[in-house]
C-alpha cells in the first residue's frame, strides 16, 4: 500500500511487518520516532512482541543479542553516541554468529555535539563484523529492512546487519513509500528457526572463552562468511526484486556509467543529488556519472572495479573522516585497484557534509569541477573560507 509517511514511521511499519519477537532500544535523535512508534505498536497489540525499556544502548544492544540467542528475531535502532555506547556488544553480537537487524539513524559524533546527519557513526564501526547497507530514499531503507533480516537469518551468513539510512535527511522525511502487505514479507521471510539457541532442554555454551589456539580461526570464519555475502547480497536481493516487483542493482548500482570520462562514488541520500547532477551535466553534453556504494561491508571490491575500469577519472565523496589518516571510503576504493591493469587515472578524494552541512547541486559540481588530472586528497568542500589553511588558500 503506497502511503505518504515519514521515513521513521515507514521503518517502524516495517519491523512490524517482519514480526520480531523482542524490541528494544533508548532513545536517542533522530532515531527515536522508529521504536517509539513500535513501542505503541506493542501496547496496542498490534506487534506480538516484548518491547524491553532499558537505561541505555549498550542494555539494549545486550538485550537484543540475548533475544537472538534465545532464537527470536530480533530489532534494536540507535545514532550516533548511542551506536558507539553498543560498540561492546556490537562485536559481541557478529562475534557470537548472531542473526539480527539494526537501523542506525546516521548522525555526527561529538564532540561538539551535533545532532545533524553524516556518516562517521556507523564508518567506525566498519570492523565490527556487520554486514553494512546503504540506503539512498525512503523506499530503499524500508526494502534494505526486509532484505536485511532474509540476509542475516540465511544459514550460510547468521551474522547481524545494520541498515544506516542518513538521519532527518531520510528519518524525518516524507516521501510516498510502497509499504508491503504482511503477505508479501511472510511470503518472502518466513518465521525465523534458530540453527542454535539458549535452551534448558537442550543446553549449550555461547561465547565461551577462547585462547590463542582457537580465536583466530574465529576471525577467519566472520571473514569468509562475508566475502561468502558478496554472491549471497546480490542474490537475495534479486529475489526481493522479483517478488515485490522494485529493481535494485545488488552491491552497487552504476547509474549513467557506461561512456562516462567522470563518475562520483557515494553512499546514502546524497545520491539523490548526484542524480540530478548527472543528469544536468548530461543534457549539456558532459559524460559524468554516479556509482552508488549499497554494501560497505562487505566491500565489493570486484563491483567496484568492473563498473570503474574504462573511467579515467573518479571522484569518492566521503560523508566521515578518519582524523589522522585518509577518508575512509576513497582509502578503500584505492585500495580495491591496487595492482590491476584496468583502472582510473585519477581517484580524487573528498569530504563533504560532516555535521549536516548541506551537499547542496553546487558543491557535486564543484567537485566535478575538480577533478581535472590532478589528484586530490581529501579535499573539504564548503569548508568556511576563515578556517582555510595555506593548503586550501
Amino acid at each position: 500500500m503506497r502511503q505518504f509517511i515519514e521515513g521513521s514511521h515507514a521503518i517502524a511499519e516495517v519491523i512490524k511487518l517482519c514480526k520480531p519477537g523482542v524490541i528494544s532500544a533508548y532513545p536517542i535523535t533522530p532515531q527515536t520516532h522508529i521504536v517509539e512508534d513500535l513501542a505503541q505498536m506493542v501496547a496496542d497489540g498490534s506487534v506480538d512482541a516484548q518491547f524491553v525499556n532499558v537505561e541505555s544502548e549498550h542494555s539494549a544492544a545486550s538485550v537484543v543479542l540475548g533475544g537472538a540467542a534465545a532464537g527470536v528475531r530480533s530489532y534494536t535502532a540507535t545514532s550516533s553516541q548511542g551506536l558507539f555506547y553498543m560498540s561492546e556488544v556490537i562485536f559481541n553480537i557478529a562475534g557470537l554468529r548472531l542473526p539480527l537487524v539494526l537501523t542506525c539513524a546516521n548522525r555526527a559524533v561529538s564532540a561538539p555535539i551535533n545532532i545533524w546527519n553524516d556518516q562517521q557513526d556507523s564508518i567506525s564501526l566498519r570492523d565490527a563484523g556487520w554486514i553494512q547497507l546503504y540506503a539512498e530514499d525512503i523506499q530503499e531503507a524500508v526494502d534494505l529492512h526486509i532484505i536485511g533480516y532474509k540476509i542475516s537469518e540465511d544459514k550460510d551468513v547468521m551474522l547481524p546487519v545494520m541498515v544506516c539510512m542518513d538521519g532527518f535527511i531520510l528519518t524525518h522525511g516524507i516521501e510516498t513509500v510502497d509499504i508491503p502487505s504482511q503477505e508479501q514479507v511472510d511470503k518472502f521471510l518466513p518465521p525465523y528457526k534458530a540453527l542454535y539457541k539458549l535452551d534448558v532442554d537442550d543446553p549449550m555454551t555461547i561465547g565461551p572463552l577462547v585462547g590463542p589456539d582457537y580465536y583466530m580461526e574465529t576471525r577467519y570464519a566472520i571473514q569468509k562468511t562475508l566475502g561468502d555475502c558478496l554472491k549471497i547480497i546480490p542474490q537475495a536481493i534479486a529475489d526481493f526484486s522479483k517478488d515485490f516487483g522494485r529493481n535494485y542493482s545488488g552491491l552497487v548500482e552504476a547509474y549513467q556509467v557506461k561512456d562516462a570520462e567522470r563518475v562520483i562514488i557515494a553512499m546514502g541520500s546524497v545520491c539523490g543529488s548526484i542524480k540530478d547532477v548527472v543528469d544536468e551535466l548530461r543534457s549539456k553534453g558532459k559524460k559524468v556519472g554516479l556509482l552508488k556504494i549499497v554494501s560497505y561491508r562487505p566491500f565489493p571490491v570486484d563491483a567496484i572495479c568492473n563498473s570503474l575500469k574504462d573511467v579515467p577519472k573518479v571522484a569518492v565523496l566521503d560523508k566521515a573522516v578518519s582524523l589522522g589518516s585518509y577518508a575512509p571510503l576513497a582509502s578503500e576504493i584505492r585500495s580495491a585497484f591496487f595492482g590491476k591493469k584496468k583502472a582510473p587515472k585519477v581517484i580524487s578524494s573528498f569530504i563533504a557534509g560532516l555535521g549536516g552541512r548541506d551537499i547542496t547541486k553546487d558543491s557535486i559540481k564543484e567537485i566535478y569541477r575538480l577533478l581535472t588530472a590532478k589528484e586530490l586528497q581529501e579535499e573539504f568542500i564548503d569548508l568556511k573560507p576563515e578556517l582555510l589553511k595555506e593548503k586550501y588558500e
